[in-house]
């Protein structure tokens, strides 16, 4: 192999996770590395649902979700009611036969 073309191995560099100030070591090109996310404070590896709202998007977002579902069950009640009506009043007018047409033209 052709010498000094390869990067200097750190087998200690330290990693940073700056969300949670926890460092660990492992090797690397590089000697202190600094990350936003890593195994330590990921959502995914820790079981831990963390949501970094601001302006309030995951209540809003919330709040339009069960109204919409609210109102989509109070729609297809409203619904499910008129085609109740609907049968009803059907079922109790009487129908005629052709006779009986016949009979309320003379």
């Amino acid at each position: 192999m052709k010498k000094n073309i390869h990067p200097t191995i750190y087998l200690k560099a330290k990693v940073t996770d700056l969300s949670t100030g926890k460092s660990f070591n492992l090797a690397s090109t590089k000697e202190e590395i600094s990350v936003e996310v890593t195994n330590l404070s990921h959502p995914f590896y820790t079981g831990k649902q963390r949501i970094v709202d601001t302006e309030n998007l995951v209540k809003k977002f919330e709040n339009k979700r069960s109204s919409a579902d609210s109102s989509k069950i109070t729609n297809k009640k409203i619904k499910q009611s008129r085609r109740r009506s609907k049968v009803e009043s059907i079922d109790t007018k009487k129908t005629l036969t052709l006779k009986d047409m016949l009979k309320q033209f003379k």
